[in-house]
C-alpha cells in the first residue's frame, strides 16, 4: 500500500512549525553583541505528504474480496451494487478474471485493470492510479470534485515528484532534493548533508562540512571551526550539523480487486454447472460446488440470494421455469454440503441481462454466453 507518512512531531517542526521558530530566531539575532554565540537557522526538513483523496484508493485495493473466493476458470467475484433500498441490483459490477488478468468495470464505483503481476491501472471519481510490477507508477487527482488537484510520480528507486497544494516536490532517491512552496521558499537538500534555503527569513546555506551563511539581518558567516562572524563582528559560534537527507517515496503495491459497496455476488457461468437446457448438476461440476461450499464455510455469511438467469433464445416462459430450477438445484447443492447460511433461490428468466444477446440485429453468443449464468448475492453484514 502506498502509504504517505504522517510527519512525526520533530520532523513536523522542520517544516509546519519553522516560520513562528525563525522568526524569533531572526528577531534575536538582529541584537546580538560580537562576543554573543548565535546559530544559522536550520534549513527545513522536506516532508513527503500525506495525501487526503488519494490514500482511500489505496486501502480499496487492500481489501481484496477475491482473497476468500476460488480461483476457477468460469467463477467471477465482483463488488455487488445495491439500490436505495439495499435490494441486490444487475449491472455495472462484474469482474472479469482470465489469464490475462482482471478487468472490471464497476460503474460509478470506477474502472481496473489489473494484470497478472499486478500491475494496471484504476480510476475512482477524480483519483487514477498506474501501478508497475516493480512499484513505480503514477497518482494523478484532477480538481473536477473541489479538492486540489494532485500529481505523484514513483520511480522504483524511491525517487519521484510531488506537485499539489504544499508545493512541488522532487526526490532523487538517493537523499538529495528540492522543495518549493509558497510558504516556506525554495529548499534545496544535496544528498552530502549541504543544503540551501531561500525563504521569508532570508537566504540560508548550510555547506555539510559545519560551516554556512545567513543572510540575516545581520549577515552571519559559520566557518565552521567554532568561530565566525555576525554583522562584520567576530563571534564563538557552534558548526553547522549537516543537513538531514531527505526521504524517498515509497513504493505503491500492485492493485487487488477493490471490495463490495453492499456485499459480493458470485457468478458461476452455466456451462460448468450445466448440460445444455438441462437443470441438473453436471457430473465434473463437484469440485466447483465443493470449493464454492468451503469457502462460504469459511466466512460464514448470513444470507445467500441465489439467482439463475438465462439468455434470450426461447419463451420467456419456458427461460423462467428454467432459470428457476437452476437456482433451486444449486440452493440444493450448497445445502446438502454443510453451507448453513440462510438461503433464498430464485430465477429471474432473461429479464436481467448482462450482455446484448444481439449486435445490430446479428446473434451475439458470447454476450448470450455471460447471460446464461448462477449469482450468489453475499450481502455485507
Amino acid at each position: 500500500m502506498m502509504r504517505f507518512p504522517r510527519p512525526t512531531p520533530q520532523r513536523r517542526r522542520g517544516a509546519v512549525l519553522s516560520l513562528a521558530l525563525l522568526s524569533g530566531l531572526a528577531a534575536s539575532a538582529g541584537a546580538v553583541m560580537a562576543d554573543e554565540a548565535v546559530t544559522i537557522p536550520p534549513i527545513p526538513m522536506i516532508v513527503i505528504p500525506e495525501l487526503l483523496g488519494v490514500e482511500p484508493v489505496q486501502r480499496q485495493f487492500e481489501a481484496a474480496l477475491a482473497s476468500e473466493m476460488p480461483q476457477i476458470d468460469g467463477v467471477r467475484v465482483a463488488p455487488a451494487h445495491c439500490d436505495a433500498s439495499g435490494a441486490f441490483t444487475t449491472g455495472g459490477g462484474m469482474v472479469v478474471r482470465d489469464e490475462g488478468g482482471i478487468a472490471a468495470d464497476l460503474g460509478d464505483q470506477g474502472r481496473y485493470v489489473v494484470g497478472p503481476d499486478g500491475a494496471g491501472t484504476a480510476t475512482i471519481g477524480g483519483v487514477t492510479v498506474v501501478v508497475e510490477q516493480d512499484g513505480s507508477g503514477a497518482i494523478s487527482r484532477d480538481a473536477s470534485d473541489g479538492a486540489p488537484a494532485v500529481q505523484i510520480t514513483v520511480e522504483a528507486d524511491g525517487s519521484g515528484s510531488y506537485s499539489g497544494p504544499i508545493g512541488q516536490i522532487t526526490l532523487d532517491g538517493m537523499g538529495g532534493g528540492t522543495w518549493s512552496s509558497d510558504q516556506l521558499g525554495q529548499i534545496v537538500i544535496e544528498a552530502g548533508g549541504s543544503g540551501s534555503w531561500g525563504g521569508p527569513l532570508g537566504q540560508v546555506v548550510n555547506d555539510g562540512d559545519g560551516g554556512g551563511t545567513w543572510s540575516g539581518p545581520p549577515m552571519v558567516i559559520n566557518e565552521g571551526n567554532g568561530r565566525g562572524l555576525v554583522g562584520g563582528n567576530e563571534v564563538a559560534i557552534e558548526p553547522l550539523a549537516p543537513v538531514p537527507p531527505a526521504g524517498r517515496f515509497p513504493l505503491l503495491n500492485t492493485l487487488r480487486i477493490p471490495p463490495a459497496a453492499c456485499g459480493y455476488v458470485v457468478t458461476l457461468d452455466d456451462r460448468i454447472l450445466f448440460d445444455f437446457d438441462k437443470s441438473d448438476l453436471r457430473a465434473d461440476a463437484a469440485a466447483t460446488v465443493d470449493a464454492l461450499s468451503a469457502a462460504f464455510a469459511k466466512i460464514a455469511p448470513k444470507r445467500l440470494d441465489i439467482r439463475g438467469h438465462t439468455d434470450a433464445k426461447g419463451s420467456d416462459d419456458y427461460n423462467q421455469a428454467l432459470s428457476e430450477r437452476r437456482a433451486q438445484t444449486i440452493e440444493q447443492a450448497l445445502g446438502q454440503r454443510g453451507v448453513s447460511s440462510a438461503m433464498t433461490a430464485q430465477g429471474l428468466g432473461e429479464g436481467q441481462p448482462v450482455a446484448p444477446n444481439e449486435i445490430d440485429g446479428k446473434d451475439n453468443p458470447a454476450g448470450r454466453q455471460l447471460n446464461r449464468r448462477v449469482e450468489i448475492f453475499v450481502p455485507n453484514g
